[in-house]
C-alpha cells in the first residue's frame, strides 16, 4: 500500500481568505477537511506543503528546516495577497501553528488566526523524538521498503533528528519571547488527551495573551488527541473556527466602512 503524500491545495471561495499550515511530518491532508468546510462557508483556502514533507521522512530532515518553512509560510501569504485577498487569516496545526504565530507576530496586516495544538509556551515538553522514528518505520513498511534500506534510513534519522528538533525549539523560544507583538484576535484549540504536547499548553498561552490585552478565542476539547483537525473533535473545531472567522471578518468589514 502506497502512501498518499498530499499536495498543496487552493480552494476558491470568496474575498476573505484563510491559510492552513499542517503539522510536523504531516502534509496538506492534515487540514484538507477543514479547508473544504471553510470553502463551503465562502472562504478561499490555501494550504501549502512544507519543504521536505509529503514523502520519505528522511526528506524532512535533509531538505527542511525552520528557515525553509518560514519562507513557505511567507510565500503562501504573498500568493493570496497577489490574488487580491486583503482579508487574510492564518492557522496552523502543531508545527504549522508555530509558523502561523510567527506570521501574526511579524505581519500586522493579517486579520487574525491561531493555533491548533501548538506548544508556544511549553516548548520544552514534546513526544516528537519518540514519535518521529515510529512514523518513519510505518511509512517504510507501507512503502514495502527493503529491510536493509530501512535500517540505513533509520540510522540516518537517529543521527539527524536531534539537530532539527533543537532548531524548532530555538524558534519556539523566540516566538514565546515575542508574544507581546501579538495584537490581533487569536484562536487557540487544545485537546485534553494530547499525546504529543502538554495538554495545559493552550490554556497557558491563552492566559499569557489575555494578560497582555490580546483578544483570545480559546477552545478546549477534553477527549481529543493531538491532531484536532482529523480526530473526534474535528467537527466541533470546524464550527468554532467558522464562528471565529465570521466575527473576525465582520469586525474587519465594519472598521473598513467607518
Amino acid at each position: 500500500m502506497k502512501t498518499y503524500p498530499g499536495e498543496p491545495f487552493y480552494f476558491n471561495g470568496g474575498r476573505p481568505a484563510v491559510i492552513l499550515l499542517h503539522a510536523y511530518s504531516g502534509n496538506s491532508n492534515d487540514v484538507r477537511m477543514l479547508g473544504r468546510a471553510l470553502q463551503k462557508h465562502g472562504y478561499t483556502v490555501y494550504a501549502p506543503v512544507f519543504t521536505g514533507h509529503g514523502g520519505d521522512p528522511c526528506r524532512i530532515l535533509s531538505d527542511g528546516n525552520p528557515d525553509a518553512w518560514w519562507e513557505d509560510t511567507q510565500l503562501a501569504i504573498r500568493r493570496l495577497r497577489d490574488s487580491g485577498h486583503d482579508q487574510l487569516a492564518i492557522f496552523g496545526l502543531s508545527l504549522g501553528g508555530l509558523f502561523a504565530t510567527r506570521a501574526l507576530e511579524n505581519d500586522q496586516q493579517l486579520r487574525g488566526g491561531g493555533v491548533f495544538a501548538s506548544p508556544i509556551t511549553s516548548w520544552g515538553r514534546s513526544n516528537v523524538p519518540e514519535y518521529f522514528p515510529r512514523l518513519a518505520m510505518n511509512y517504510y513498511h507501507r512503502e514495502q521498503t527493503p529491510a536493509a534500506t530501512v535500517a540505513t534510513k533509520m540510522a540516518w534519522i537517529k543521527d539527524h533528528l536531534p539537530a532539527q528538533l533543537a532548531a524548532i525549539q530555538a524558534m519556539t523560544k523566540q516566538l514565546d519571547a515575542n508574544l507581546d507583538r501579538l495584537h490581533q484576535s487569536f484562536f487557540i484549540a487544545q485537546g485534553g488527551h494530547d499525546e504529543m504536547i502538554d495538554s495545559d499548553s493552550g490554556a497557558q498561552l491563552a492566559q499569557r495573551l489575555r494578560d497582555q490585552g490580546t483578544p483570545v478565542d480559546y477552545h478546549f476539547y477534553p477527549n481529543a488527541t493531538h491532531l484536532l483537525t482529523v480526530n473526534t473533535a474535528h467537527r466541533q473545531l470546524f464550527n468554532d473556527v467558522n464562528d471565529y472567522l465570521q466575527k473576525l471578518f465582520e469586525v474587519s468589514d465594519d472598521n473598513e466602512n467607518k
